[in-house]
């Protein structure tokens, strides 16, 4: 009888404990000790996943080094190859241009055959002016034939091979070309010089030459045929004591530029120096 009074007076006592603690936690008097528990455990999560984390890249990072740096090289070498790509199409539509400026400037002028022809070297002296072309006595290049672009005159080819050929060009100081100005009417010489700029001698001063006049070949000579742009005058120097006028020149054609030529092949050049009197001593 008095273990059964026992059991049923603990029996009693538990239910009045849990039902006092859950009357205290409905009553919210564990709210804040349940808060920081629950702050706790997650700061704690939050550690651990930070560690762990950390633990993973620091096993995966070399193998992501390498993938990224076998990747990076790949991209690499693709962009080299469409940056060339680039490259030779700009050449093409470059080439391309020239090709139809040249071929729109030879039906202008059909009374001429010309031979196109490309420029594969410069002379490398400061105090001379020439090229080297692609065509030769292969290509029936000869001597003396002049040189042309669509701009204007560029010189006179000056020697052959069979390959190739040395063209003078018209800055050159040793480059002489008969010259007509076509809004002053009057002839005059063409001369280069070791700058390589060009300028107009042999001006007689009754001649009115002004900025802006058009200098032409004049076929005199018979080194060049008439008619093919030179360039313009940029400035006039006329002293009283000076035999003659001189001009400077802006040339027509840009000769840091040059990359296809046009060889007028049909002009065969006349040495009239024999016809020439001689002044004697």
């Amino acid at each position: 009888m008095r273990d059964f009074f026992s059991r049923s007076l603990q029996t009693t006592i538990i239910f009045l404990v849990v039902g006092g603690i859950l009357a205290l936690a409905l009553g919210g008097f564990f709210s804040s000790a349940s808060n920081r528990f629950t702050t706790s455990l997650v700061s704690v999560q939050t550690w651990i996943a930070t560690r762990y984390r950390g633990l993973r890249d620091f096993a995966t990072a070399p193998r992501d080094i390498t993938s990224l740096r076998t990747r990076n090289a790949e991209l690499e070498s693709q962009v080299s190859q469409l940056q060339a790509q680039v490259i030779e199409l700009q050449q093409r539509v470059s080439e391309t241009e020239i090709l139809a400026a040249l071929v729109d400037f030879s039906r202008t002028s059909p009374e001429s055959t010309y031979k196109a022809a490309a420029v594969i070297g410069r002379d490398p002296s400061p105090f001379l002016h020439y090229i080297i072309i692609n065509r030769g006595s292969n290509d029936d290049i000869r001597r003396g034939m002049p040189v042309v672009t669509n701009q204007g005159l560029v010189g006179r080819v000056d020697a052959v091979i069979a390959d190739a050929a040395r063209v003078q060009l018209i800055t050159d100081p040793a480059s002489t070309v008969n010259v007509h100005l076509q809004h002053a009417d009057a002839d005059a010489v063409l001369l280069g010089s070791v700058t390589g700029d060009i300028s107009l001698d042999m001006l007689s001063h009754d001649v009115t030459v002004e900025p802006g006049d058009l200098v032409l070949t004049s076929g005199l000579g018979g080194g060049y045929p008439p008619d093919i742009i030179l360039g313009q005058v940029v400035t006039v120097r006329s002293l009283e004591f000076e035999l003659f006028q001189q001009a400077t020149v802006q040339p027509a054609v840009d000769f840091t530029r040059l990359e296809i030529v046009l060889v007028i092949t049909n002009f065969r050049p006349v040495d009239i120096g024999p016809l020439v009197p001689q002044t004697s001593p």
